[in-house]
């Protein structure tokens, strides 16, 4: 069964799990998530803040945990540094600019179209640019990035690579545009400049401790008020093949839910 993520309230769970019975929670059941009840390991299930209802509590766990091991873990983001986000309206877009933003960062977010600048903005993004345009141009001339969140790839990467700042980073998330991309490494030479890579899931599945203290740092986000899922779209459970079309079909935004 279909579902990764999922929000609600813990109808059991053993000695040692941190949360109790009638705990509202937000956790990743990895599958079995398209139903009524579902069963996720006790270090990926999180107590949900009161501030977050269910349908944010189910887009919480996988992007914000990949967006702050990306940028803080892997990518060492410091205070005052310029993070640009590719696919900035998507679940890990938006919550690359959230997480980037509590971090102390300036945000540049790089979107296709006018309704997703919109979304990107209502992430908090400082700065739009479109896809389609001189974005890396644009960077450039703006003195350059510290660090880029790529889950997008593609065509686009070695524009990424060219847009860094001396020291500059890019953080390779995922590869939504289709092709895998490759850099020849005299660019990274010359600038001194990296390409990171950030497999969240792989990384902490063996490491309890890191999800909890992940979730630990997100909890802080979320109560200073820079955390908050973005909901594209709402879905009853008997429509989720519909659910599925939508973010088949790249016109997604933010995070898909489905409602019980």
């Amino acid at each position: 069964m279909p579902g990764s993520e999922v929000a609600g309230i813990v109808r059991e769970a053993p000695e040692g799990a941190g949360v109790k019975p009638g705990d509202r929670v937000a956790a990743m059941s990895m599958l079995g998530g398209f139903a009524e009840v579902a069963v996720a390991p006790p270090f990926l299930t999180f107590k949900l803040p009161d501030s977050l209802d269910f349908a944010e509590g189910a887009g919480l766990v996988l992007n914000y945990h990949t967006a702050y091991f990306s940028l803080k873990l892997r990518g060492r983001l410091e205070e005052g540094e310029t993070v640009l986000v590719h696919g900035a309206a998507g679940g890990v877009g938006t919550a690359g600019i959230q997480v980037a933003k509590g971090l102390g960062a300036k945000t540049i977010a790089v979107v296709s179209s006018d309704e997703k600048e919109e979304v990107a903005k209502q992430a908090g993004a400082d700065q739009v640019l479109r896809s389609d345009g001189p974005w890396k141009d644009q960077v450039k001339e703006a003195g350059g990035v510290d660090i880029v969140l790529d889950p997008v790839g593609g065509d686009r990467f070695l524009d990424s690579v060219r847009s860094l700042r001396e020291e500059g980073r890019v953080v390779v998330v995922g590869f939504t545009g289709g092709s895998i991309p490759e850099v020849k490494v005299n660019r990274l030479l010359l600038n001194n400049t990296e390409v990171i890579g950030a497999g969240w899931g792989a990384y902490v599945m063996s490491k309890p401790d890191v999800n909890r203290e992940i979730g630990a740092e997100i909890d802080k986000l979320i109560e200073s008020g820079h955390v908050r899922p973005i909901i594209g779209a709402r879905f009853p459970l008997e429509r989720a093949s519909e659910a599925l079309e939508l973010i088949d079909g790249r016109g997604a935004t933010g995070k898909v839910v489905l409602e019980l």
